[in-house]
């Protein structure tokens, strides 16, 4: 079993993919700040085999000290998507690409990492063309901009690979209803209806659990995948906002959605994604857009944004 490090383990991916590694016999090192006050890691402290550092991957000597030993390193710690990162840059930058440049400096050339990066770095995409790992990376935000940087300082370091995630849905421990899946469903359940900009837009997605799946799969073929970055996204799910909406209506009956004469989104992200090269090597999603929805709705039974209403 591997000696693994995850830093922002206690995050949206982190907190479906490190009770599945536990479970698997690996132990497995967090490196985590909490910054959002999480507890989604608190059934992994019955595990002998898990380590908690409640401490700020930017700091070198935390990480210097979480990195000892460790075969496998999985930089999770980010500042997700164009909104949260527009608000604080500073901080996307030491993050998102400072922090990962610190892991490829400290760690020994034996230590593998398998790094999560994004394919909103194909920005405006290539119209309805598929948009390979040789496509051109043309990020339109600071998010997409510091994770590109992040994937070239891994993949030059050698001994490493990055998937491209497309984005992400379902539930989580450490759940987040911001991204689009996720915001558009919980809209559906608690608003009934939905005001799309640019709704022609094209984005591949992927659940949660198939991305935490990504990194097991890695690390049982790393030998093979190595040197290289590959799209992880669901094949089937290439498709627009308004065909996401009619999607979600297929659960939720009473759903309306318009989409708006006039204003845009200020997420520019518009492309459809090949996940072929990732599919070659014989990783299989196993999750649909229905499981996700269906899990989704569910969830939304549970959690509900009302602290200042009475209903």
């Amino acid at each position: 079993m591997a000696e693994i490090l995850i830093t922002g383990g206690a995050g949206y991916i982190g907190s479906v993919l490190v009770p599945e590694l536990l479970s698997m016999g690996h132990d497995v090192t967090v490196l985590d700040s909490l910054m959002y006050k999480q507890n989604s890691l608190l059934d992994c402290c019955k595990y002998k085999n898990f380590h908690m550092i409640n401490g700020d991957a930017r700091d070198e000597q935390t990480l210097k000290r979480a990195l000892d030993g460790k075969e496998f390193i999985f930089p999770l710690a980010a500042l997700v998507g164009f909104p949260l990162c527009d608000k604080d840059k500073v901080a996307a930058v030491t993050t998102n690409q400072n922090a990962v440049e610190s892991i490829v400096r400290l760690r020994s050339k034996e230590q593998k990492i398998i790094f999560p990066c994004t394919n909103s770095g194909y920005g405006l995409g290539q119209g309805q063309e598929f948009c390979t790992e040789d496509s051109p990376i043309e990020p339109v935000s600071l998010y997409g901009k510091t994770k590109m940087a992040a994937e070239k300082a891994v993949l030059d370091s050698g001994n490493s690979m990055t998937f491209r995630f497309a984005t992400l849905f379902g539930a989580s421990p450490r759940m987040r209803t911001d991204l689009l899946v996720n915001d558009f469903v919980y809209r559906a359940v608690f608003d009934r209806s939905l005001i799309i900009f640019e709704g022609h837009f094209m984005r591949n997605f992927l659940h949660v659990r198939d991305a935490a799946g990504a990194f097991i799969f890695a690390m049982e073929n790393f030998e093979k995948m190595k040197g290289r970055q590959y799209n992880c996204g669901l094949s089937e799910a290439n498709m627009s906002k308004i065909q996401l909406c009619e999607k979600i209506r297929e659960h939720i009956p009473s759903f309306v959605y318009v989409e708006a004469a006039t204003g845009t989104d200020p997420d520019k992200r518009n492309y459809i994604v090949s996940n072929e090269r990732i599919e070659s090597m014989g990783y299989k999603t196993k999750f649909s857009l229905d499981d996700g929805i269906e899990e989704l709705i569910k969830a939304y039974s549970i959690i509900k944004n009302s602290f200042y209403g009475n209903v």
